[in-house]
């Protein structure tokens, strides 16, 4: 049985994102951590004759997260300008998995019609943190893979 070599797994902190506002392509250089997630909605589907509940597939909500060192003004701006003008800014978002120690390659997934969601810190103060942060929501209507991973990595363990 084949299994994957240490070497291969890619390391949290080697890549980059990236958020596009208004035609502007700005590195989001505090990132601390990037997550996106598509949750399958489902309906469940009882019938007479069986105890087993089914489950249609019946959409995808698709959703990320991230944290980053306060100091990026870039969300802020956003939700000024959503408060002055009741437009709510779109972005996209690309992420970059690129470990050179891995032999798996590198992927970059673009994600689009991006918009905030959920709480906006506006400022943050803490006498506990030696390191301020903030966490961020978002939702995005779609993406692609412009680059993905390799099938396997160029060596198995066995």
């Amino acid at each position: 049985m084949s299994f994957l070599l240490e070497r291969d797994t890619l390391h949290g902190a080697a890549g980059k994102a990236f958020v596009t506002v208004n035609g502007q392509v700005k590195e989001l250089f505090g990132a601390k951590k990037i997550q996106t997630q598509a949750e399958i909605q489902g309906t469940d589907m009882k019938v007479i004759g069986t105890k087993k509940v089914q489950n249609k597939p019946g959409g995808v909500k698709q959703t990320g997260t991230g944290t980053c060192y306060y100091g990026t003004p870039l969300f802020v701006d956003m939700l000024a300008q959503y408060i002055r003008t009741g437009e709510m800014p779109y972005f996209s978002f690309q992420t970059t998995n690129d470990d050179k120690a891995s032999s798996v390659g590198v992927q970059t997934i673009a994600y689009y019609n991006c918009k905030l969601s959920g709480t906006v810190p506006v400022s943050v103060l803490d006498a506990d943190a030696d390191m301020l942060t903030f966490d961020f929501s978002f939702t995005y209507e779609d993406f692609e893979v412009l680059s993905r991973f390799n099938e396997q990595p160029a060596q198995l363990g066995t």
